[in-house]
């Protein structure tokens, strides 16, 4: 199973990048000098670890969950593909989605399952899933949520009072009983084969507000600000990775940063194993306007000030960007070259034609 599979070790000859190390734990009780260390990943990098999550046993029967179901015939699995509309929950196949400007195919796969369907369960609030994940939805999936939800609404909630906003600005925008794109995601790469290193995932910046990420291989890397090159992120037992997403990015007037990153290949021998990954995205409910919250932080409006015009104002809904940043993936909506700048979100950094290594 992939959360106790045993995997060769990150190599130690590849550049990675360093990331600040926050103790939840030691957050979740108030220490100051935590919270700062927090503070700090966030608006540099965007970027951190967090340890003493507690959610450890909950990782590892999701990854079983996300083995059984991947396995299934692809013909079962395509009865819950997502479509090419911009619907992100279900299932997603290998090849349905484009990396470039060209249009050249992706080759992972991945289930998309949304924090509404868990917590209305039995009752299906957006789509049905396959029995294999069905019969863990009670078990399984919604305690993953509900500890996710609840680790990444306290650090917004320390993130909120750092940008001077009022005590749960930010937490109006994430309430658990409104509809969101709130999703876990476990997803499956394949091995390396004939030493052809394909991206996974291509250049981007998460489309929600904060990910809260698990994975035993390497192969994610970042691209930090101003730089032209890409680092690996070593994977840490028992860490997760957090980052920000485009709408925290938005609501700060940039203070908190949605960084570039890509998944590549893991390096030395561990390429050679499949690479799987679990993810909570933490998203604003459906209904949130994406604009900077310049009437209510003196520190945002001061960030807003110093920067172009419009630029943390897109003014749409939370579910319309994440609709046009997930439809505009799809294969059917491939048009050509200009196809490709339809798909962006708050990028600020010029992504260098690096190829995967």
């Amino acid at each position: 199973m992939p959360g106790l599979t045993t995997y060769p070790p990150f190599p130690e000859d590849v550049s990675t990048h360093p990331l600040l190390i926050v103790d939840y734990e030691l957050v979740k009780h108030g220490d100051e000098d935590e919270m700062e260390k927090l503070w700090q990943a966030a608006t540099k990098l965007g970027f951190w670890y967090l340890k003493n999550h507690g959610v450890d046993d909950e990782v590892d029967a999701m990854f079983d969950m996300g083995r059984d179901t991947l396995a299934l015939p692809l013909e079962e699995k395509m009865q819950y593909e997502q479509g090419d509309h911009g619907f992100s929950f279900g299932y997603k196949a290998a090849g349905v989605q484009f990396m470039d400007d060209k249009g050249t195919r992706d080759v992972i796969e991945f289930l998309n399952i949304s924090k509404d369907d868990a917590l209305a369960w039995p009752t299906p609030y957006h789509r049905t899933y396959p029995s294999t994940v069905n019969t863990r939805m009670e078990s399984v999936i919604k305690p993953f949520v509900e500890k996710s939800l609840a680790i990444n609404h306290f650090l917004i909630d320390v993130l909120n009072d750092k940008l001077g906003l009022p005590k749960g600005a930010l937490a109006n925008f994430h309430k658990v009983d409104k509809a969101s794109g709130c999703t876990a995601r476990c997803l499956r790469a394949p091995p390396e084969i004939d030493q052809e290193r394909k991206t996974f995932l291509n250049a981007h910046t998460d489309f929600g507000s904060l990910s809260f990420l698990h994975n035993r291989l390497g192969g994610l890397q970042v691209l930090p600000p101003g730089s032209d090159k890409w680092y690996y992120v070593k994977p840490i037992p028992g860490y997760a990775i957090c980052n920000i997403g485009d709408a925290l990015n938005i609501f700060s007037g940039g203070i908190l940063r949605s960084n570039i990153h890509r998944v590549i290949p893991p390096p030395g021998d561990q390429a050679r194993h499949e690479r799987w990954s679990l993810v909570f995205f933490t998203r604003p409910n459906d209904d949130a306007v994406l604009r900077a919250l310049i009437q209510q932080s003196a520190q945002i409006a001061s960030a807003v000030a110093k920067a172009p015009p419009g630029k943390y104002a897109p003014e749409v809904s939370a579910k319309e960007w994440l609709a046009r940043r997930v439809g505009s993936q799809r294969v059917a909506n491939y048009k050509g070259a200009e196809s490709w700048k339809e798909r962006q979100g708050t990028e600020d950094t010029i992504i260098p034609e690096q190829p995967a290594a």
